[in-house]
């Protein structure tokens, strides 16, 4: 099992930086865009969307997503956009390969800061980060044959 997306794993962690396209506009990490699109589509440069997608981190990206009034089809919609932004940065072929070399290991995106719906805190938690995680794996899988 791979319970902690830092050191060696840190390339699963959305705030590890790998630019990831969508419709044409470049967001330097899964953070920056997942937290971008929670003010809906890209809307010109500017716009609140493109003030996240450009922050100057992960970071500051996730704490710029908190004052998001998020769109009203968000709790169905969000699994399913990162899900998407997964399956972007893992077109790279180098992280497609390393996290194809996790093959078999159970990913858990561990934490301290009580996300249990992407991740596990104490024990608890629903994980989506590490299913979506393992399902791009064995997606990346198949296509290589």
């Amino acid at each position: 099992m791979i319970d902690t997306f830092r050191g060696d794993f840190g390339f699963l962690s959305n705030f590890h930086e790998a630019s990831i396209w969508v419709d044409g506009q470049r967001y330097p990490s899964v953070e920056h865009a997942y937290q971008a699109f929670k003010f809906g589509p890209w809307a010109g440069e500017g716009s609140a969307h493109d003030i996240v997608r450009t922050a100057k981190s992960p970071g500051a990206a996730k704490k710029l997503g908190y004052s998001a009034s998020l769109p009203s089809d968000w709790e169905t919609k969000k699994v399913s956009i990162m899900r998407d932004l997964v399956r972007k940065k893992f077109e790279n072929p180098l992280l497609r390969a390393m996290l194809v070399a996790t093959d078999g290991a159970k990913l858990v995106e561990g934490n301290t800061w009580n996300d249990t719906f992407w991740g596990v805190c104490r024990g608890k938690g629903q994980n989506w980060l590490g299913r979506i995680l393992m399902e791009v794996r064995d997606e990346c899988k198949r296509e290589a044959g």
